[in-house]
């Protein structure tokens, strides 16, 4: 599995999102100074995490975005596959791609180590909550250094 940028820093945002949820909209700049993300960039990736229907947005000057779902409801692996598409290592394994058959498949002793890879990452990324990803930043945080909570 490869996560691309934009699944990096989309998943970062949707981090900074839920630690900061049910406190009101998180402006685009704020996002982008605490996560490190370009601001242009990080526009793009809200509005199709919005369109999407994990974020909604408020206009005016205390606008910004927040979530639409509860931390504990929104998985790492919907949003990666949102942004990256699916999580499997190589194509022959891929349940989305309507690949032609791999001409040596019937010989290929691969084909089950990648799809095992590909079971064991889904898994994990289907099992994460943003609420798991934020417990597990606090274990991180010194204490007084934030003031997050979930």
């Amino acid at each position: 599995m490869h996560v691309s940028a934009k699944g990096d820093y989309a998943t970062r945002a949707m981090q900074e999102l839920a630690m900061n949820y049910n406190r009101g909209p998180l402006p685009i700049e704020a996002i982008a100074e605490r996560r490190h993300i370009p601001v242009r960039y990080l526009e793009q990736l809200l509005l199709i995490l919005k369109r999407a229907g994990f974020l909604e947005s408020k206009r005016g000057v205390k606008g910004g975005y927040y979530l639409a779902k509860p931390p504990n409801q929104v998985t790492v692996g919907e949003i990666i596959r949102l942004m990256d598409g699916s999580p499997a290592p190589i194509f022959c394994v891929d349940p989305t791609t309507n690949h032609e058959k791999c001409p040596v498949e019937t010989i290929c002793g691969f084909q089950s180590v990648w799809d095992e890879v590909h079971q064991v990452v889904a898994n994990i990324i289907d099992k994460t909550t943003l609420e798991d990803i934020c417990h597990r930043a606090m274990l991180k945080i010194e204490p007084g250094a934030a003031s997050y909570r979930i």
